[in-house]
């Protein structure tokens, strides 16, 4: 492949108009073609293993091949979020939620009139993210989706449409790994506008839901050193993507969907969280690294014969380049592993010297 292109149908980009994996964007997350691409060769009934989730490309393409998924992560959304996005929902249940959806609509416009008495998530400057009239909407829809006690899956269902309709009418714009903000001379969105985009999004995330996968996928809550707690079994595929050493920030563009679905409430929780994921970033990273002493990093076992498989990019640091995928490939090879290989995917979006590479390697 040539390593100077970037090679977008690799990245997020590509799961935008495949079904559920572009339910809700995630930056980190690699394409769901790459996944395709590395299960194909597996027979029904195979275990895919995923130690760091994300947002559950890798798990919910096993289901879809017809593995066995199963997948750990740090984060409690986006456990959340794999499980939702891989589980069975009866054309029952969906078709209950369809019929429920102009009603809730109804009720949130009416409750959106008594916006200043709802509860509002404790996001900091939240004015910044939305309009008066699309956080009156939204506070409106969150109210309703709150007091019908809803079962699991139909709110589960509902949540994600109200995920994509938070961000969609936000201020927030997502044109680099991070984001930014557009300017606050941008049009006002009406609450009317945003409840229709609110019923236009729950259409289309019930018509992804009713997709069968013909295999499973689980996603359990645990730390990727820790495996062992996740209850994972040995796997025929090992197929993720680790954090990478940048430190960017892992929770910076869920912390919309993780406020409003109430899996934060203190600034201080999301950088507690990136602390867990990453080390936390470069500042936190360096005041508490003395703190910090973990063990060997874990992995869980792979079959004879099984193949492991990390999507890695290396970084800079002050201008020196970190060389992960060559620190990822020599512990793969002091674990006992063999041919083990690394190549290039693509050239990341940077004028840097920046890379994604695929480290691979058998189980004897």
């Amino acid at each position: 492949m040539n390593s100077d292109r970037q090679n977008a149908h690799l990245t997020y980009r590509a799961n935008a108009g495949a079904g559920r994996h572009g339910w809700l964007r995630l930056t980190p997350a690699y394409s769901v073609r790459l996944v395709r691409e590395r299960t194909r060769h597996l027979p029904a009934g195979a275990v895919v293993t995923d130690p760091f989730s994300g947002s559950g490309t890798t798990v919910l393409a096993a289901a879809e091949h017809g593995c066995d998924g199963r997948a750990v992560d740090v984060n409690p959304f986006l456990v959340w979020l794999g499980n939702a996005k891989a589980a069975s929902y009866p054309e029952a249940l969906l078709q209950e939620t369809r019929e429920m959806v102009p009603g809730l609509a109804e009720r949130a416009t009416q409750w959106a009139a008594e916006a200043p008495v709802l509860w509002a998530p404790n996001l900091h400057n939240i004015d910044r993210w939305w309009s008066p009239g699309a956080l009156a909407a939204l506070k409106g829809l969150r109210r309703v989706l709150d007091e019908d006690d809803l079962p699991a899956a139909e709110l589960d269902l509902l949540s994600i449409a109200f995920c994509r309709t938070a961000i969609a009418v936000s201020n927030a714009a997502f044109n680099h790994q991070s984001m930014s903000f557009r300017p606050p001379e941008a049009p006002e969105l009406d609450g009317t506008h945003v409840i229709d985009r609110f019923a236009a999004e729950a259409a289309e995330i019930l018509a992804g839901a009713g997709t069968s996968l013909p295999g499973t996928g689980r996603v359990t809550h645990g730390d990727a050193r820790e495996l062992g707690a996740g209850g994972l079994t040995p796997c025929d595929l090992l197929l993720t993507s680790p954090p990478y050493v940048n430190r960017m920030s892992y929770i910076r563009e869920l912390r919309p969907y993780m406020y409003w679905l109430r899996f934060l409430d203190q600034a201080r929780d999301a950088g507690e969280l990136d602390w867990a994921a990453i080390g936390g970033t470069w500042g936190v990273a360096t005041s508490r690294l003395n703190d910090r002493c973990d063990g060997p990093v874990g992995g869980p076992i792979v079959e004879a014969g099984g193949q492991a498989t990390y999507i890695i990019g290396n970084s800079t640091f002050y201008r020196h380049v970190v060389p992960a995928e060559r620190w990822y490939a020599s512990l793969l090879q002091a674990a006992g592993f063999t041919d083990v290989q690394v190549s290039v995917l693509r050239k990341r979006n940077s004028n840097l010297a920046l890379y994604e590479y695929e480290v691979t390697a058998t189980r004897p």
